[in-house]
């Protein structure tokens, strides 16, 4: 088995972890992106945009964050730290959630994605980034929904999209080779699906595909390294161009997104690595600012 998924194994964390970030963004502070935009019609179907604060007026790389909870749980208010870190950076950066099990199954939760990528690109201009500069990052099972989007080109083609539309990806400890379905997760969330290899992200490797980061910790017993690795050594066996895969010595599965906070950066250098990796295929990123973005309500 090389998936071990346990519901609420992250969520605690984060939302602890999420409530500076959340002072720091506090209404009447607010006054670029926004917050609950609607990309569907379902109540789930809506994101909070976090704009850099005095970076120019150039179009900013855009990264859209999706966050994980076994395809079960998540909300975005939660993983403010990784938009205000990554806003601090230079980069427009969306939050969305999406539809949950046991409401969908496969594949509802990355046809979800795929409207807020189709969402993003025809509309993140608003907010000063480029249309034509999207990355993904994604945690746990959102890394899973991030490289399902990246690798299998049937999702983007659904929404209009091309493949080539994502100018990297980087995925956080995910998982992307977990068959058989063999616990109550996978089997609740996949059980539906009538081919389970069209399920794994490591079946559309592809020569062509984008840049991609894997990382991982090397203690982490929920989703368990392998995945990354055998993630990177499919890649590399199919020709794509740019994979780079770390293992973080002593972090566990959870670290990898905490680390991306202010307060735990110290635990493991995630969000340098994430930085510099997007950066090789961003658009110019020309300055620098604290860790502080601006944020509103959308009327």
């Amino acid at each position: 088995m090389t998936l071990r998924i346990a519901r609420r194994t992250i969520l605690p964390l984060l939302a602890g972890l999420a409530l500076p970030a959340c002072a720091a963004l506090r209404p009447g502070a607010l006054t670029k992106g926004a917050r609950d935009v609607a990309y569907g019609l379902h109540p789930r179907q809506r994101m909070d945009i976090y704009v850099p604060s005095d970076c120019g007026s150039a179009p900013k790389p855009v990264v859209l964050f999706i966050y994980g909870g076994s395809w079960a749980n998540g909300a975005k208010e939660t993983y403010s730290f990784v938009g205000d870190a990554l806003a601090a950076r230079g980069f427009v950066t969306v939050i969305a959630d999406y539809r949950l099990v046991p409401e969908v199954r496969f594949p509802v939760f990355i046809e979800d994605g795929a409207l807020a990528l189709r969402f993003v690109r025809d509309n993140i201009a608003r907010f000063g980034g480029s249309p034509g500069a999207i990355h993904l990052i994604g945690h746990s099972a959102g890394a899973y929904n991030a490289m399902m989007l990246t690798l299998d080109r049937r999702y983007l083609a659904a929404v209009g999209m091309h493949a080539g539309e994502i100018r990297s990806t980087v995925g956080l400890s995910g998982p992307y080779d977990f068959l058989p379905f063999d616990i109550d997760v996978t089997k609740e969330t996949f059980g539906n699906a009538r081919d389970p290899a069209r399920t794994q992200p490591i079946n559309f490797v592809r020569r062509d595909a984008p840049p991609i980061f894997l990382a991982t910790g090397s203690d982490d017993t929920t989703v368990l390294p392998r995945n990354s690795e055998h993630l990177a050594r499919a890649l590399k066996k199919a020709g794509a161009a740019s994979v780079s895969l770390k293992i973080y010595q002593g972090l566990g599965h959870a670290s990898t997104a905490t680390a991306l906070s202010r307060i735990l950066q110290w635990q493991a250098p995630v969000l340098a690595d994430v930085v510099t990796f997007l950066r090789k295929s961003a658009t110019s990123v020309s300055c620098r600012i604290e860790p502080h973005s601006s944020f509103e309500k959308l009327a």
